[in-house]
């Protein structure tokens, strides 16, 4: 709230400066702000009794939207990334598809590395997860498993982490 919106009887106020002006009625309190060509915003409605403080609210709302941009800015999300392989994969494809996940993992994401079982080739699972070790084994400069092989299904799968 600011200005006239604020209908408080008493309010604490803060000076341009930051300093303590006291406990005031909100009509001193627009005055001061006025005298001072400035705003009157309402900073904590929440305490007894709410603190208002005399600043530019222009300059006041710039600040807040950019410490809420710069915040953004320094979070980030760590996505999926999945890599889909089979059972009877050749090896310049497993190279490829190893330098996808390497790419993957370089860029902060997690890598979900699937393999894939279709027809005749669930008679020999436990033959194929070989090639998810592999996998694993020429990743582990960096990337470290976080979730084993394991077999849901149709398809087998682990995820692979950045190594910290």
């Amino acid at each position: 709230m600011i200005n006239e919106q604020i209908r408080d009887r008493e309010v604490r106020l803060i000076g341009t400066d930051g300093e303590q002006l006291g406990i005031m009625s909100a009509r001193e309190a627009m005055k001061l702000a006025r005298e001072a060509e400035l705003d009157l915003v309402k900073i904590a409605p929440g305490a007894k009794p709410p603190v208002c403080k005399i600043i530019d609210y222009g300059k006041y709302k710039y600040e807040q939207t950019r410490k809420e941009k710069e915040a953004k800015k320094k979070q980030r999300t760590v996505e999926i990334k999945e890599v889909r392989l089979s059972p009877n994969i050749d090896t310049n494809d497993l190279n490829t598809k190893m330098n996808n996940a390497k790419k993957f993992i370089s860029k902060g994401n997690k890598v979900k590395v699937t393999l894939r079982f279709r027809g005749r080739e669930m008679a020999h699972v436990q033959q194929s997860k070989h090639i998810l070790d592999d996998f694993a084994k020429m990743l582990e400069d960096v990337a470290v498993v976080e979730k084993a092989a394991k077999l849901e299904g149709r398809n087998m799968s682990m995820v692979l982490t950045e190594r910290r």
